[in-house]
């Protein structure tokens, strides 16, 4: 609880405790019960009292402060000063329970999301100097001890470790870093010293982005939000000038038609629907409900640009996915391995390897990857490249070379048609590389994008969201998109695709779907930016440093994890329904206690549960989105 929250409690319970003893005490005189009853009620109200004659200055009339001055100061004018100092006691009580649940709501995110460095170790002249990390320029060599957070995006020049990525992610597994490899601001260095030259400004890492980001994703509002807001525009006035209408037009009635008017009846009835009528529920609790839907959602490494895109999300009825680095991992691997003629696994692999070792192919670079990691290559020790010779690029087919003073070819179909070598068709999809060795047929090496663990899982959880069509894009070939969709049980799958073709085939979707459906893309962002900024809804794949997904997603996975994209849709869900529950509940509860309130059925006592108990139940209610 902060200082301004304890000292509203302190008022709280000195005006309870003053209130409650001036109803025990017998006070014969009017004047005196008046003057000591507006002392609890000034202790707790004073600050409302301000706000009020501040709005009047201003212009600013129909808020809630202006709402409860009217009807406390009338409920005094009219003697009633126990009511009139209960209603305002009840109000700052819900006023300070709302301030301590918006708090904890902020303190949570803020939480999650700790992420921003306090300082970066500089090596300047062989010394270690802290900097604050916005002075650090790109290409800076800094030090990053074990307990830290890495400040700067960069790469390790020196040094092992694991990095908890948690904060990014919301994923415990630390990530192993190595000299060479790239690291982003916000992971914590959990064990050995790292030397990090970095790689852009602080302004321009992801930490820097992600704050940015998170601060921002209140600007941009949802529908419900923006309804409240139009809502109590009207409503607030139109319940002033009714309850004004009903303190006088029902007396007037009464003295045309020769009857006391009974103004102090009316009066009362009309400061008791002013109570009533506060919108405070509303005008906290859904706007709270959306933030701690962000909040429970970053808690997962999934971050919402905005409760408009949260709010979206819950109408998705068609997702679009990128394959590679969506569905698959966007890596090459060596899946399958056929060997030939009598030669073995081994032989072929280490063919292969040796007479692929000087490209740079990715195809080439997985063959030397499953070589380096295999047990033939952990007997030899290291590869000897002084072995290989005559090495011959072959466009468009593969690579020749002399290997230990053996032929090597490694290529596709079409080199073994060159070389006049029968080869053998995989029966399995995949990237083909056949290897003949010395003119011999030796076997095939398949070289594949391997699928994500969870993708199959993903897709079904997308379907038990109430998805109706998952529809897979990629560039690859028929035959090897075919053979993943069917394998993750994808709806309907696109091949063969140019960038602006994937942009078509989305455009041709949006034409079919319904008005109230949502169409989301999902890819990696880098070259699907168009797509996602076409879509109803974009969500970037693999996120984790990368500066085109950030900027062109609505909502990022801070991991390359397709299963958040069903947590997502189930977190946005969940928030609708708390949000729907509050405007529905208020509004019934205010309605029915106004109704009531105007033919004298509902008391000053009655109004205050209708305005803070009311408020109180759906502030309770709203918290619940942080828990997901």
């Amino acid at each position: 609880m902060t200082g301004k929250q304890k000292k509203v409690l302190i008022r709280i319970c000195v005006s309870a405790i003053l209130t409650v003893s001036f109803c025990v005490i017998s006070i014969s005189s009017p004047y005196l019960r008046f003057g000591l009853f507006l002392i609890p009620y000034l202790i707790i109200g004073y600050d409302i009292l301000r706000k009020a004659a501040l709005g009047i200055f201003h212009g600013e009339i129909f808020d809630e402060n202006f709402l409860m001055a009217l009807a406390t100061v009338g409920a005094f004018v009219l003697g009633e000063y126990v009511e009139g100092t209960a209603v305002m006691l009840f109000y700052q009580v819900g006023e300070l329970f709302q301030s301590y649940a918006v708090g904890k709501s902020r303190r949570n995110i803020t939480e999650l999301m700790d992420i921003r460095p306090d300082y970066a170790n500089v090596e300047r002249e062989g010394k270690v100097i802290q900097t604050d990390p916005d002075e650090v320029p790109a290409g800076t060599l800094i030090l990053v001890k074990p307990g830290e957070k890495v400040p700067i995006d960069g790469v390790v020049t020196d040094g092992s470790s694991s990095l908890n990525t948690s904060a990014l992610t919301g994923e415990s597994l630390p990530r192993e870093v190595k000299e060479g490899d790239d690291v982003i601001s916000g992971c914590v260095n959990m064990s050995g010293v790292l030397r990090i030259k970095t790689t852009k400004e602080f302004g321009e890492s992801t930490v820097s982005k992600i704050l940015d980001l998170v601060e921002n994703s209140s600007m941009k509002k949802s529908r419900s939000e923006n309804f409240i807001t139009r809502f109590a525009r009207y409503y607030t006035p139109f319940v002033c000038f009714g309850a004004l209408a009903l303190a006088v037009l029902p007396p007037l009635a009464h003295i045309v038609m020769g009857n006391p008017a009974n103004w102090s009846v009316w009066v009362t009835r009309a400061l008791t629907t002013l109570v009533i009528s506060c919108p405070c529920a509303l005008v906290i609790s859904i706007p709270l409900s959306f933030f701690g839907g962000i909040g429970g959602a970053s808690a997962k490494g999934i971050l919402v640009k905005g409760s408009n895109y949260l709010e979206a999300l819950s109408q998705a009825k068609y997702v679009v996915c990128d394959k590679t680095g969506t569905l698959t991992k966007g890596v090459f691997e060596a899946t399958h391995m056929q060997p030939s003629n009598g030669f073995s696994a081994a032989e072929l692999l280490e063919a292969a390897a040796y007479a692929e070792s000087y490209s740079g192919h990715p195809i080439s670079k997985s063959i030397k990857s499953a070589y380096l990691s295999s047990d033939a290559f952990s007997k030899a020790g290291e590869m000897d490249l002084s072995v290989v010779s005559d090495v011959e690029e072959v466009g468009g087919c593969g690579v020749i070379a002399s290997v230990n003073g053996k032929k090597v070819a490694a290529g596709n179909a079409k080199l073994m048609q060159k070389l006049n070598v029968p080869f053998e068709k995989p029966k399995k999809t995949g990237t083909q590389v056949h290897v003949t060795i010395d003119g011999k047929y030796a076997g095939y090496i398949l070289i594949s994008d391997v699928v994500k663990p969870n993708a199959k899982e993903a897709v079904r959880d997308l379907k038990d969201a109430g998805v109706r069509q998952v529809i897979m894009l990629t560039g690859d070939s028929k035959e090897v998109a075919d053979a993943v969709a069917a394998e993750l049980g994808v709806d309907v799958v696109k091949s063969e695709l140019l960038p602006a073709d994937k942009v078509t085939e989305v455009e041709k979707l949006l034409e079919t779907k319904g008005p109230k459906e949502k169409l989301v893309f999902v890819g990696d962002g880098i070259n699907d930016a168009p797509v996602l900024s076409r879509a109803d809804l974009g969500i970037a794949m693999g996120a984790l440093g990368s500066d085109a997904a950030i900027e062109a997603a609505d909502i990022v996975l801070m991991d390359d994890d397709p299963a958040k994209i069903a947590a997502a849709m189930k977190i946005s869900g969940k928030t609708l329904r708390i949000v729907h529950q509050n405007i529905v509940f208020a509004l019934v509860i205010k309605f029915a206690c106004l109704g009531f309130g105007a033919i004298g059925y509902v008391s000053m006592w009655w109004a205050i549960f209708a305005d803070v108990g009311v408020m109180i139940l759906a502030v309770l209610n709203a918290t619940r989105t942080l828990k997901n």
